[in-house]
């Protein structure tokens, strides 16, 4: 489980095609990471299969590589990056699994007084689940629903904070993001479909 709290920014250091997916070695300022231990790269969680100093490798499979923009991540691309939460660290984001539900695409860039605005044009199943001001986890990155402002689009609300510490202040319109609507609504919508079915 992880919180949508950025710790860091990694770097893909390398890339290898593997026979049954993709390995990246990322490089991180984490240390006592160890083998087989969880983290989000960009809101992916993805397991550690080999550590060295100042970097780890993990290896995504093809369901992985298929729900998520990964397969696009090139040498030097940056990365938001996020270890998984330990009992009684604190909740500052929401409850954030690691389970990309999608991929959005950026259709608007605005500046409002002391904020940056995006619009996000998402999934049926994103959409399906959104609120304003609920709960989605944009790269990893816990954020509030700002907005609907057409359907099938969200808007989030990024602080300078939020735009010094993650990746998003380098998203342009067009680009692609990781999209996990709030675990909350997933489970109330999974329910409601079972009851009047």
């Amino acid at each position: 489980m992880f919180t949508g709290i950025v710790t860091a920014i990694g770097t893909v250091v390398r890339r290898t095609q593997a026979a049954a997916g993709l390995e990246l070695s990322i490089a991180a300022p984490y240390e006592g990471l160890e083998p087989g231990e969880s983290i989000a790269v960009d809101g992916a969680c993805l397991t550690l299969q080999a550590v060295a100093p100042g970097e780890f490798t993990v290896h995504i499979i093809r369901t992985s590589l298929d729900r998520t923009k990964i397969e696009s991540y090139e040498v030097d691309r940056r990365v938001n990056l996020e270890r998984a939460a330990r009992l009684g660290d604190r909740l500052g984001g929401h409850v954030v699994q690691g389970h990309v539900d999608g991929v959005g695409i950026v259709e608007r860039v605005a500046e409002r007084e002391d904020a940056r605005l995006l619009d996000l044009r998402v999934p049926a199943e994103v959409a399906d689940v959104s609120v304003p001001l609920g709960s989605i986890a944009v790269d990893g990155v816990s954020l509030t629903v700002n907005a609907i402002p057409a359907a099938g689009v969200i808007q989030v609300s990024l602080i300078p904070f939020t735009l010094q510490q993650t990746t998003l202040g380098e998203r342009r319109v067009g680009d692609p993001v990781h999209l996990e609507a709030d675990t909350l609504g997933k489970y109330v919508k999974a329910l409601l479909e079972r009851r009047n079915t």
